[in-house]
């Protein structure tokens, strides 16, 4: 009989790290596309830009988390929609300065690396990445004996894309009065809010994860395991559509609706003698943030600094184009509501 290895004895096995991590070529496949270099399990992994089709190019990138969206992953035991989350997550972050995502690299920190849970955390990422023609070229698993509970386990993902440098959305430039506020619909609470949502649904409401509360169409952890909406391949097909070299933009800005919700993350997009206003109640909300508002005890101005209340993004447009840009949306398969206007002011968001 072989005797077991020191580091696999203290918590740490590489060689079922590397075993599992076999698998992976074949599961990123999905992701690859023009510019990517190399292979998979590099020291660093490799992309060339095209200068070619962005000769004045600006790379933008970004790095984030699910939050505690993972403990409701433990709570079902389902991992298949968090590397989904977060790749659509950040592509939303890039997203909304006009960028297109070039390639994304995960971190997985565990305290044990279970098989099934890797490669479905693994799928997800490659999922996601797929989805936005967004390369996964590399990325970093720990495992940390005895710094995570049992089951647990951490995951972050940094994205990097480009947009050509005359083409950036810039809403301090370019938003004014008189422009309308159009809300894209989420899915739920993306990956935002989960700290409170968690304890007013199963601390004060006392619900369990297969609790189905009245509207409902599935239980309340199908509900909070909706994955994060991915508005990137939209917002591409907007701006190619409405934002017209040589001309104003229609498109002036796009906010992304998470950590901070309506009261932190539009104001990043206005000019400081502006205020945009946000007309609650212009927009249909789910019943899972109907349950939020009626049961929480949040105060209502908080809930839309907290949640997205059903609006993963905003684009802020030309008043004349409201309307088909409106329409555009509707027609890619998201809903989408005029929720406001920009109104003289000083740069917050006002809810009314």
């Amino acid at each position: 009989m072989s005797q077991k290895k020191a580091y696999a004895a203290a918590g740490v096995d590489i060689d079922l790290g590397n075993r599992v991590k076999a698998t992976l070529p074949q599961l990123l496949a999905s992701t690859r596309r023009p510019g990517v270099m190399g292979k998979v399990g590099g020291f660093g992994g490799l992309f060339a830009l095209d200068t070619r089709r962005h000769p004045n190019p600006v790379l933008v990138s970004s790095v984030d988390g699910v939050g505690t969206k993972l403990k409701v992953a433990f709570l079902t035991g389902r991992h298949d929609t968090i590397g989904e989350d977060l790749v659509n997550h950040c592509v939303n972050d890039i997203a909304v300065l006009g960028a297109e995502p070039l390639f994304f690299l995960d971190y997985l920190g565990t305290g044990k690396l279970e098989p099934s849970v890797f490669e479905d955390i693994i799928a997800g990422f490659a999922r996601g990445c797929a989805a936005n023609r967004c390369a996964l070229i590399g990325g970093e698993t720990a495992q940390m004996p005895g710094f995570y509970q049992n089951g647990e386990y951490d995951v972050s993902g940094t994205i990097v894309g480009v947009v050509e440098k005359s083409r950036m959305l810039n809403g301090q430039k370019s938003v004014r009065r008189g422009d309308v506020l159009i809300g894209m619909a989420s899915s739920g609470l993306h990956t935002n809010g989960y700290s409170l949502a968690r304890k007013i649904l199963f601390d004060q409401l006392r619900l369990k994860i297969s609790s189905r509360p009245a509207g409902f169409d599935g239980s309340l952890g199908d509900e909070l395991l909706k994955v994060h909406v991915t508005y990137g391949p939209l917002v591409q097909t907007l701006l190619r559509r409405f934002n017209k070299p040589g001309k104003p933009d229609v498109i002036r800005a796009l906010a992304h609706i998470t950590g901070g919700g309506f009261v932190d993350n539009i104001p990043r997009t206005l000019p400081p003698r502006v205020d945009a206003l946000v007309r609650i109640g212009s927009w249909e909300l789910s019943p899972l943030f109907q349950l939020l508002r009626d049961k929480g005890g949040v105060d209502p101005a908080e809930l839309y600094q907290v949640f997205n209340m059903g609006i993963g993004m905003t684009a802020t447009v030309a008043p004349d184009s409201a309307d088909a840009v409106l329409r555009a949306i509707r027609k890619s398969g998201i809903n989408a509501w005029i929720i406001g206007e920009i109104i003289p002011g000083s740069g917050i968001c006002r809810l009314a």
